[in-house]
């Protein structure tokens, strides 16, 4: 709880991964993926309640034994590929709502395929959409890559061109765009109810550093994460 405002964390982990099979369970330096997200939620201090939504007994046996409530299984109709993280979490609040008559203020989301960030960042999310008073907050990074200076797509006559067109001679010139890491998203609870979206009026970005923001979908992910992690240790 963060200044009386009660704050819900729900972390989504399917059993499927097409990128990288078993992916949310899948050992990183001896500890299953999800664990880490788990464990960052615990650290904030912030967090009343830890909620993983999973479709899968095994991630949700996993899940518990590192902290987490796994206070339903997430049905298949909300499992599918094409079932966007909005209606997961919609069904999460719902669910609470009914089942537990549960009302909280706060939704915090983290994904379990970036276990990189630390649980200052979340904290400071948190306190940034509180104190700010804003509807959402989700983090980014930098981007490597500027639709106005360097990155290209064909046209329908098949010739390259610029993203979005613009006249700058080297990338600092060209507006800052950044990388949405897909590491933390705040919303005000009855925000999200009600406006069902990312994008919203008040809006504020939390800014991470590129070694904090590794999104898992594939092996090179995966190792990459596991190089970042061992380089971590080594230096404590």
């Amino acid at each position: 709880m963060y200044k009386n405002k009660r704050i819900v964390c729900v972390i989504p982990a399917r059993g499927g991964s097409k990128g990288l099979p078993g992916k949310n369970i899948k050992k990183l330096l001896g500890k299953p993926l999800i664990a880490y997200s788990i464990e960052q939620a615990k650290a904030s201090g912030l967090i009343d309640r830890i909620i993983v939504s999973t479709d899968s007994r095994e991630i949700a046996k996993i899940a518990e034994q590192y902290g987490a409530e796994v206070p339903f299984i997430r049905p298949k109709i909300l499992a599918v590929d094409k079932c966007g993280t909005i209606e997961v979490l919609l069904h999460a609040v719902d669910w609470l709502k009914r089942n537990d008559k549960y009302d909280f203020d706060i939704l915090v989301l983290l994904h379990a395929n970036t276990p990189l960030r630390k649980s200052e960042d979340i904290n400071n999310c948190i306190e940034t959409l509180i104190n700010k008073n804003a509807e959402n907050i989700f983090s980014v990074t930098e981007a490597f890559r500027n639709p106005y200076f360097n990155m290209v797509e064909i046209d329908k006559k098949n010739r390259p061109r610029l993203v979005k067109r613009g006249n700058f001679a080297r990338r600092q010139s060209a507006p800052k765009v950044f990388d949405m890491n897909s590491s933390i998203y705040v919303w005000r609870r009855d925000v999200l109810m009600d406006k069902k979206n990312i994008f919203l009026r008040k809006t504020l970005l939390y800014l991470m550093p590129k070694e904090r923001s590794v999104d898992i979908d594939d092996y090179i992910d995966f190792k990459t994460a596991e190089m970042i992690l061992k380089q971590k240790i080594l230096n404590e």
